[in-house]
């Protein structure tokens, strides 16, 4: 297993922001924080003026995740399903296309989540896609995402994202 991330507040850790359901109107709450060696992703779902997403991702920081066979991360979550997003530099109509997967928390339990590379699904803008394949070499952002049709607050912490 190769770490990608550890949260240490190391050279090569990526800078996180936030992409919230706010671009297309909607009404949710999210952001990441790095503290105490661990990503917390949190904030407050909402699904007024057609929202219902919150989300989280990398800036300033390539991946080559060439040969890997899936994306492992160490977790506590509150019991709802999260995604895991890789973005390349591959467009839709001018659009950044990524590439998810879902995985499910334990509500306040640390466990492994095993996201394998050939599941993820391409998509824009939450459209989902037939294609293009992902390229590993080109991974230029890594995300997570809540979108569970679920109303409320959400809390997800993350110990260290590694490949295997």
């Amino acid at each position: 297993m190769q770490t990608l991330m550890q949260f240490d507040d190391g050279a090569g850790e990526p800078r996180w922001v936030a992409v919230n359901d706010g671009v297309m109107g909607g009404r949710s709450q999210g952001g990441p924080e790095v503290k105490g060696g661990a990503l917390h992703f949190s904030g407050v779902l909402s699904l007024a003026n057609n929202g219902g997403f919150s989300s989280v991702r990398t800036v300033g920081r390539n991946f080559d995740v060439t040969g890997a066979q899936a994306v492992v991360l160490r977790v506590k979550g509150d019991g709802r399903t999260y995604q895991l997003r890789l973005a390349t530099d591959a467009r839709f109509r001018g659009i950044t296309v990524s590439w998810g997967g879902e995985f499910a928390t334990v509500a306040g339990q640390w466990t492994e989540v095993r996201v394998p590379l050939a599941t993820l699904r391409p998509s824009a803008h939450g459209m989902q896609l037939q294609g293009p394949p992902m390229d590993p070499s080109k991974v230029r952002e890594l995300g997570l995402l809540v979108g569970d049709k679920r109303e409320g607050p959400f809390a997800l912490e993350v110990d260290w994202i590694a490949v295997e």
